[in-house]
């Protein structure tokens, strides 16, 4: 299969919907921006060239632009303002490291703490997901699978892990989004939900746990490799 990258046209981005808090849009909107490549790596981010593209003041722009600094995104310049951050290859793999492990023990709680009720809304996220792989639409995949990772650990019914599991799958974006732009690396990905939705039917708490740790580190090799070989910023 032939994926395409799904991602939006350069520049471009949507009017800020205004129902939501208005500093939650700016940050999700800028997160998706960086993530999904609209901005490269060290490149300069302008409070008023944000705020026009976004139709927004400069407040929320510089309030957003300092939670992203939080997870990794964005590296702010004291008294000139911030750039896009650059990610490491080492720093990129010990963030996966600590997701695997976390992942993992949230597919052995959820395999066995899951409902049927809980099984079905998952297997439809997933057909759903599946669908967009076949398309070759990477954005729409993506939302997807962040979607069906959050959902897992939110069905492990700990709070703790939760928390903790949140906080990081923020700093990961930019890491799991580039992954999928190796063809190879998408399809394998698929595959492994596919495996881990058969192991989680089955109620296979070792099985599910041990393909979601090792879909993980693949996720955090196959970006550090990208790094390594110049395929991503």
């Amino acid at each position: 299969m032939t994926a395409t990258t799904g991602a939006r046209p350069q520049g471009l981005a949507a009017p800020i919907d205004r129902p939501r808090p208005l500093h939650e849009a700016v940050v999700d909107r800028l997160r998706d921006m960086i993530v999904e490549g609209q901005y490269a790596p060290a490149e300069r981010l302008h409070e008023i060239t944000l705020a026009e593209t976004l139709g927004v003041s400069r407040t929320p722009v510089r309030e957003a632009l300092k939670l992203l600094a939080n997870e990794g995104l964005v590296q702010l310049l004291p008294g000139r303002g911030a750039r896009v951050g650059r990610q490491t290859p080492e720093g990129v793999l010990e963030l996966f490291e600590v997701i695997s492990g976390l992942e993992r023990l949230a597919a052995e709680l959820a395999a066995v703490r899951m409902t049927k009720r809980d099984l079905e809304r998952l297997q439809k996220l997933h057909d759903r997901m599946a669908a967009h792989f076949r398309a070759g639409e990477r954005h729409d995949y993506f939302l997807l699978n962040h979607q069906i990772h959050t959902t897992i650990v939110a069905l492990a019914r700990n709070e703790t892990l939760a928390t903790t599991h949140a906080g990081l799958m923020l700093r990961a974006r930019w890491g799991r989004y580039t992954a999928l732009a190796s063809p190879e690396r998408w399809a394998e990905a698929m595959g492994e939900h596919d495996d881990l939705m058969a192991a989680l039917a089955a109620r296979d708490a070792a099985k599910a746990g041990d393909i979601l740790f090792r879909h993980d580190r693949r996720t955090g090799e196959t970006t550090r490799n990208m790094l390594r070989s110049g395929l991503a910023g």
